[in-house]
């Protein structure tokens, strides 16, 4: 037998298994990984910078693009953050909304998640499931925001604007048949909560057959279990958070332990795996789809039965109404004062942290009493488990380290920003 040397290969940035700009230098003894050194930096934008020279709601856009794919969770941190320094707290309506789209936004980072993960172990037919339901969740996006992504919807003291009344419907198509018009339009024909009701009614069994695919598929099983494992002391000493903390087995959710919104007045539980390996965080991530959906139905029932304003009536963090500013001198100052000088939040520090799909994701701001943050600092949750990687990776095979990456859910605009 030839003599096997080892090398030092790169790793992407450009690999399609790299989910994103994701450089990394592996020394390997044949196929077995023995380091494994993580560059990032490749999509870095300042974004923490930036945000210290503009007035404060202006930086809401920017949350939206550091994790593309949990959009309005980024969002949620960063308001809350805000709203802590201001001492305001938004109506009810407007709290149950934010909670309701959290949990959307949940299911739709894990579906990106699952069908991206399978594909790189080899499973290509779970994409196409995946973003058959995504489009459903990008649809309820646009309802309400008129974005699919980058929604710009969470706002201090609220939200943009209430729920629709009317979804947006399939247009005629010499491509499509009349039935085909008919069954595609039948639950986008009342209002946006029918549109997200029907989409709960359906979803669990959608999730069946993601399981019924995969979860005792033994290929799958062959590629997750026993891999990337990490113990629930080691998970805690490397700042874990989310699905790779509670894939270990420690049982932490800040929607339980340090409720924020309406989570106190929910009923869900934290799904935790046992062995803290690849298999046991899909487990995890899986169920906690199923969980989002339960918090998903609770929030639509309260919103269908309690109508009422969704952002404060005070006009010095939020602007007036366009038909009062046309009429009202005192509106147009607000307006004016508003969109081109913002709002001075008094002076102080506040971390706000939310449970993200992928983590705790928390915003540290300190203001100085102007009308911008003097300082701002992203905790993403992706840049804790990307440090563990070399750690998760070391004695495995080179094609096992495609699946660890896909197992951290990593998105390369927060771990950068």
């Amino acid at each position: 037998m030839p003599e096997i040397r080892n090398y030092t290969m790169n790793f992407g940035p450009q690999h399609p298994s790299a989910h994103g700009v994701l450089r990394l230098i592996l020394e390997m003894d044949g196929e077995v990984v023995t380091k494994a050194d993580p560059h990032v930096g490749l999509l870095h934008r300042a974004t923490e910078k930036l945000a210290e020279s503009k007035i404060f709601h202006q930086s809401i856009g920017y949350m939206d693009r550091l994790d593309y794919v949990s959009m309005m969770c980024n969002e949620h941190a960063y308001v809350m953050a805000m709203e802590k320094l201001l001492g305001i707290e938004p109506p009810l309506r407007a709290r149950y909304i934010r909670t309701l789209y959290d949990e959307l936004t949940r299911i739709t980072n894990h579906l990106l998640w699952l069908g991206t993960h399978a594909m790189d172990i080899g499973a290509l037919t779970m994409f196409l499931y995946c973003f058959r339901e995504r489009e459903d969740i990008m649809d309820m996006y646009e309802a309400v925001s008129g974005a699919r992504m980058h929604a710009f919807y969470y706002r201090p003291g609220g939200v943009y604007r209430d729920l629709p009344e009317h979804m947006p419907q399939y247009q005629k198509s010499k491509f499509r048949s009349q039935a085909d018009m008919r069954r595609m339009n039948k639950a986008r024909e009342g209002s946006l909560l029918d549109f997200i009701e029907d989409f709960t009614e359906r979803f669990p069994g959608l999730v069946d057959e993601y399981e019924v695919l995969l979860t005792d598929n033994r290929i799958w099983k062959q590629r997750t279990v026993g891999i990337g494992v990490v113990s629930p002391e080691r998970a805690l000493q490397l700042g874990f958070s989310g699905p790779m903390l509670r894939g270990s087995g420690i049982e932490w959710d800040l929607r339980k332990k340090q409720p924020y919104e309406v989570y106190d007045h929910l009923e869900f539980d934290i799904p935790v795996g046992v062995n803290g390996d690849c298999y046991d965080r899909y487990l995890v991530r899986v169920e906690e789809m199923r969980q989002s959906n339960r918090i998903v139905k609770q929030c639509v029932k309260w919103l269908r039965e309690n109508p009422g304003p969704v952002w404060l009536d005070n006009h010095k963090v939020t602007p007036p109404l366009r038909e009062e500013m046309k009429f009202d001198m005192e509106s147009l100052i607000h307006h004016f004062k508003y969109m081109t000088e913002g709002y001075c939040v008094p002076e102080g520090e506040v971390y706000a942290a939310i449970e993200h799909p992928k983590g705790e994701f928390g915003i540290y701001m300190i203001s100085d009493g102007a009308n911008k943050p003097f300082r701002l600092k992203i905790r993403a949750a992706g840049f804790a488990h990307l440090a563990a990687l070399d750690e998760m990776v070391r004695g495995h095979m080179l094609q096992d380290l495609v699946a660890i990456i896909g197992t951290q859910d990593l998105v390369f605009g927060e771990v950068d920003r």
